[in-house]
């Protein structure tokens, strides 16, 4: 089987094509769910359609027992019908109830999907051949898609890009400042009973590709792996759009050859979820800026450079220290000091005379400007904040290893250019390193 195979074969296509676009769609949508703070409100309405799919499998079981493979229509108008009244429900608790927005999400979910495996239980009686159609909802059906289904979710993508493209701009206020919106004119009102139309309608025909207990992943996962490598919400949008696609085509060629090659069934919808989760997870690692590893990268790099400009300002104010005294008055591991004293050597700023360690001429300036910083500081703190001598110190010890330098001159003249700090003790001059 090669990979163009599954654009073009005609069993292949429909799933490939079809999870392709929803995917996409349901990624957009779950970008303002993120912005909104409401990512519960996607499993919440998936949720609530239950009800709605059962009542309306049976339905149409009843008018058109012969016309199973046409339960979809039926299907869609009911879960349509369930989760508008699931919406209206959390609307009124949380207006009229005054009710917790996390609460009422909550309770919905609950209530829905209680009343619709309720009405499951019954339809195994009734229409026995229908139920299993209807259950099958719950994990979706994306390997029994057709052409028409890629008609379905092309349209809904491009009118989810349409709306967005088109509101784009107030979209933007509506979503970091509601306030301002409101006032600069913008029909907030109009916007946000669209905005609920379109994520209404992204998660009710999501339910088809990948089930009513994992849209509410697919909206959210491909938005959380995008939000780790952008500050700007044109590009939030593009990289979570591109996630969901490439979570839809990798779950479907990940469905058929997991199958074949471990001769088990893998269904799809399931493997585009945990496919959309992977790169959630590998984005909250190894994101350039906010990864977990890079934040912590950071912080080892920020905590080793403290200890060195500590290690820098103790031999200063000694002239010279020996490696004992330096592991005593650090409370380090001899591995740790010596690999500080490594990379200050390297750098330049410490030299060894007679087993005395001292500071070179740049380390001596080094020292020298990181003592400036905590005694502006301190007398920073005790002159303008009026803060005692005692308490000024631990936080000066934190506070020179982050002060810039345009903080520095905005110090010196503030405090017109000082000579000793509070504890009478001389202020360094200033030095360029």
């Amino acid at each position: 089987m090669h990979f163009l195979d599954f654009f073009t074969d005609p069993v292949l296509r429909g799933p490939t094509f079809g999870t392709f676009f929803m995917c996409i769609a349901s990624s957009l949508t779950g970008v303002i769910l993120i912005l909104k703070k409401r990512s519960l409100l996607s499993e919440t309405i998936s949720h609530a359609a239950y009800p709605g799919i059962i009542v309306g499998a049976s339905l149409f079981a009843t008018l058109f027992p012969d016309q199973i493979e046409m339960a979809f229509f039926g299907v869609l108008l009911g879960a349509f019908g369930s989760s508008l009244l699931g919406f209206k429900t959390i609307d009124w608790m949380e207006k009229k109830g005054k009710v917790r927005p996390d609460t009422t999400l909550c309770f919905v979910l609950a209530l829905f999907l209680g009343i619709g495996t309720l009405f499951a239980s019954a339809m195994q009686y009734l229409f026995p051949s229908w139920r299993t159609t209807a259950q099958s909802l719950l994990f979706g059906q994306a390997a029994t898609m057709n052409d028409f289904h890629i008609l379905l979710y092309a349209i809904l993508t491009a009118l989810v890009i349409g709306f967005l493209f088109i509101t784009f701009r107030p979209l933007q206020a509506l979503l970091f400042d509601s306030d301002h919106a409101k006032i600069s004119g913008i029909g907030t009102k109009w916007l946000e009973r669209i905005l609920f139309w379109v994520i209404l309608f992204s998660i009710i025909l999501g339910i088809r590709s990948v089930g009513i207990v994992l849209m509410s992943g697919m909206a959210i996962a491909p938005a959380i792996a995008a939000r780790q490598f952008t500050d700007r919400l044109q590009s939030f949008f593009v990289l979570s759009a591109l996630f969901g696609a490439l979570s839809g085509l990798m779950g479907n060629i990940l469905s058929v050859k997991g199958t074949i090659a471990m001769k088990m069934t893998l269904p799809t919808g399931p493997m585009i979820l945990l496919t959309a989760a992977l790169l959630a997870l590998l984005s909250l690692l190894f994101a350039p800026r906010r990864g977990l590893l890079s934040r912590m990268q950071r912080i080892a790099s920020f905590r080793f450079r403290c200890l060195k400009e500590n290690v820098l300002k103790s031999i200063w104010k000694k002239g010279s220290s020996s490696f004992q005294e330096l592991k005593k008055t650090h409370t380090l591991s001899a591995w740790t000091l010596l690999a500080l004293l490594w990379r200050l050597k390297r750098g330049g700023w410490i030299q060894t005379e007679q087993e005395r360690i001292i500071l070179t001429s740049d380390g001596y300036r080094k020292a020298s400007s990181i003592v400036r910083l905590h005694r502006l500081w301190e007398l920073y703190l005790a002159s303008e904040l009026g803060l005692s001598k005692e308490k000024i110190h631990p936080n000066a010890e934190e506070m020179e290893h982050i002060l810039t330098p345009e903080i520095e001159e905005r110090l010196t003249e503030l405090l017109s250019d000082p000579k000793v700090d509070p504890h009478h003790q001389p202020i360094p001059e200033k030095n360029l390193l």
